[in-house]
C-alpha cells in the first residue's frame, strides 16, 4: 500500500509492505504548501504546482496503479481558506485523492507510528510524551498506560518563520506563541503525573539528529536516526554550526531551502525541552506518513 502525507512544509510518500510491515520505498519533498499561508489565508498557485511536480516524481519512482493508496493532509490545507479548490486541482492532475485529517486524528495516527518504532527498538517507556514539530502546527501527544492525551496547536516551522522573520523575533514571540503549549503540559502533568520518557519527531528533531550522527539531507537514513538520543544542550551547538556553514554548505547539510525553517524549528525544539521539563529526548524518524500506512493495512487485513 502507498501512503502520503502531505503537511504544511513537505510531501512525504511511503511504499510499505502489510505482510511484512517492511518499508519498500520513501519519498520526500520540501513542497512549502504554507507558504504565503500566513500573509494570504490561502495556499498559492506556486505551491499547488510544487505538491503536483513532487507527486509525478513519487509516481515515476513507485507504481501507484497496483497499489491501495491512503493519502492525509494537515494544518496548512486546514487552515487555508481554498482547501477544497486545492484537493480539487491536485486530484484532477494527479488522480490522488486527500483527505483533511483533523489536529487530533493526526495525533493518534503519528503515536500509532511512534509506538511501532518504540517497540521495535525494545524501548520499554510505558509513560512518554510525543511532539511532532510540523511546518503548520505541533502536536502534544501524552500517552499513559492506558489513556492517551492529546492536543494540536497551531505553532508550527513554517507559520512562525513566516510571522516573526528573523531568529531573534521568533526566539522572543515564542514564551507568548507557546502559552497554551505551556498550560496544557502543566494541567496534564498535574491530572496524570510527569511521564518517563520524551519522543520527538519530524523533519526538525530528524535533521539535528541527522547533524549529530554527521549526515547530510543527501546521505540521510532513517534506520540509524531512530533511537538516537538528543540532549537540550546539544541544540545550541547544531543551531550554531548551522548558522555558521556557508549557504551552499548549509543546503547540503540539511536540504534545499529548509536552513531558515529547521533554524525556527530548533527554536520551537528548545522550548518544548523546557515546558516538558526534560533534558534528554529520543528521536524517531517514523511519523504521520508511517502511522496511516499501519492504520491503513490493519484496516486492510480486518
Amino acid at each position: 500500500m502507498i501512503a502520503i502525507d502531505l503537511g504544511s512544509n513537505t510531501l512525504r510518500v511511503l511504499e510499505y509492505d502489510c505482510t511484512t510491515g517492511e518499508q519498500l520505498f520513501s519519498y520526500e519533498k520540501v513542497v512549502r504548501t504554507a507558504d504565503g499561508l500566513v500573509e494570504h489565508g490561502k495556499v498559492n498557485n506556486a505551491a499547488i504546482e510544487r505538491v503536483v511536480a513532487a507527486i509525478h516524481e513519487a509516481q515515476a519512482q513507485i507504481d501507484f496503479s497496483s497499489s491501495v493508496i491512503k493519502a492525509v493532509t494537515t494544518e496548512a490545507v486546514r487552515r487555508a481558506e481554498n482547501s477544497d479548490d486545492i484537493l480539487l486541482q491536485i486530484k484532477e492532475q494527479t488522480g490522488v485523492a486527500f483527505d483533511i485529517i483533523s489536529g487530533e486524528e493526526e495525533a493518534r495516527l503519528t503515536l500509532l507510528a511512534v509506538k511501532h518504532r518504540l517497540s521495535k527498538l525494545d524501548h520499554d517507556a510505558d509513560h512518554f510524551v510525543v511532539i511532532d514539530i510540523g511546518g503548520g502546527s505541533t502536536e502534544l501527544i501524552f500517552h499513559y498506560e492506558n489513556e492517551t492525551i492529546s492536543k494540536s496547536f497551531p505553532v508550527g516551522i513554517v507559520t512562525i518563520a513566516q510571522t516573526y522573520g528573523t531568529l531573534e523575533n521568533i526566539e522572543k514571540a515564542l514564551p507568548q506563541e507557546m502559552g497554551q503549549m505551556q498550560l496544557f503540559s502543566s494541567q496534564v502533568y498535574e491530572k496524570r503525573g510527569k511521564v518517563n520518557a520524551f519522543v520527538a519527531t519530524a523533519g526538525t528533531p530528524t535533521t539535528v539528529a541527522s547533524m549529530k550522527l554527521g549526515l547530510t539531507y543527501e546521505t540521510y537514513d532513517a534506520s540509524k536516526i531512530n533511537g538516537t538520543s538528543l540532549e537540550a544542550a546539544e541544540l545550541d551547538i547544531y543551531l550554531k554550526k548551522l548558522l555558521s556553514m556557508p549557504f551552499e554548505e548549509r543546503e547540503i547539510a540539511v536540504g534545499t531551502g529548509r536552513s531558515d525553517l529547521i533554524a525556527a524549528g530548533i527554536l520551537i525544539y528548545k522550548q518544548l525541552f523546557s515546558l516538558l521539563e526534560f533534558e534528554s529526548c529520543i528521536v524517531i524518524d517514523d511519523g504521520l506518513r508511517e502511522g496511516v500506512a499501519i492504520e491503513a493495512c490493519l484496516n486492510h487485513t480486518h
